[in-house]
């Protein structure tokens, strides 16, 4: 149990489960932050959140919300939003951060604003005409990967090698969201990067088999190798974790995040997308490379609890929407 933890004890709704693609990971994740905080002491209340309402929350004397609700609603700022309207602190990024980092688009051109290096990309609606379809996809040049704008956890995501390939990709795409993504697939060492306050935690390198970190690589035991450190040139350690901060700065995101990227064969960091409510069960990536920079689970959980409760000391929760929550790290 943490030193001092019991003296000062919160009250935590864990947020969790949901109804979005990631409700198996969601639970996983929740299930572990609950009994993390549990072990630090604290009274933890976990809310298997259901049809996007927080009527759950109606009758609960809570500190604050630890959301560890993956995919829509969780991560794109809706959830966020209605814990600012009944003035409950919460773990993570803003509403208008969460909203960015969820919509792969917007986030890129953030990036591109920003200086950030992240592969070339096309986006193309679902109304848009096959033959629109067909000159993005070989303007972009091959090989690809076709994604859902809004969607985490590679669902939805096709590697093609060939317009047939692309436009496949494209439907199961539209099947998911309105938007796809249509992105250069750069060759390189996948590398990934949990942000934790103000600090980049160390760097991971993934090395699995197949052409992307897809679902099997992220979620079946035993398939992906986490490399902390990855054996990096004099410099481009630096260079990652420089890239990986500006990313999250660029969002305007707060508390933790997990900036996913890519160090192609020349040495220059892709950055790929920032997720802002990251895995947290014991084998996840943030967890292992806290662990790396010798923070257990338990005293990582609390100390992103704490940054919540932290904020309704400085700002007395005046929801003002994400304005004044991007401001948290800069200061």
């Amino acid at each position: 149990m943490g030193h001092g933890s019991v003296a000062n004890k919160l009250n935590i709704a864990v947020l969790y489960g949901g109804d979005s693609a990631e409700r198996e990971v969601s639970l996983q994740t929740g299930g572990a932050v609950a009994a993390a905080l549990k072990q630090r002491g604290h009274s933890v209340r976990p809310l298997d959140i259901r049809g996007r309402k927080l009527d759950q929350l109606d009758d609960i004397d809570c500190d604050l919300a630890f959301i560890a609700l993956h995919g829509p609603f969780g991560e794109d700022g809706q959830v966020q939003f209605l814990l600012e309207m009944r003035g409950i602190p919460y773990t993570g990024s803003g509403v208008e951060a969460s909203r960015l980092a969820m919509d792969k688009p917007a986030a890129k051109e953030r990036f591109a604003v920003a200086g950030i290096p992240s592969p070339p990309f096309v986006v193309l609606d679902e109304n848009s005409h096959e033959e629109e379809r067909h000159a993005a996809v070989v303007g972009i040049g091959f090989p690809q990967i076709v994604k859902p704008a809004r969607e985490g956890s590679t669902i939805g995501v096709t590697v093609a090698s060939s317009v047939p390939e692309a436009m496949s990709g494209l439907e199961t795409c539209f099947a998911l969201d309105s938007r796809a993504l249509v992105e250069q697939l750069v060759r390189g060492r996948e590398l990934t990067v949990g942000i934790l306050g103000r600090q980049p935690l160390p760097i991971i390198e993934l090395v699995y088999p197949g052409p992307i970190f897809d679902q099997h690589a992220k979620y079946a035991e035993g398939v992906t190798k986490h490399v902390i450190p990855p054996d990096l040139p004099e410099g481009v350690a630096e260079e990652v974790r420089a890239g990986a901060l500006a990313a999250h700065r660029a969002l305007g995101c707060r508390d933790i995040s997990r900036v996913d990227m890519i160090l192609s064969e020349d040495n220059t960091p892709f950055v790929l997308e920032v997720n802002t409510i990251p895995g947290m069960t014991a084998t996840s990536l943030v967890p292992d490379a806290a662990r790396a920079a010798g923070i257990e689970l338990p005293e990582l959980c609390e100390t992103i609890a704490r940054r919540a409760v932290g904020r309704r000391v400085r700002s007395d929760m005046k929801p003002e929407g994400a304005s004044q929550w991007a401001r948290d790290d800069r200061q």
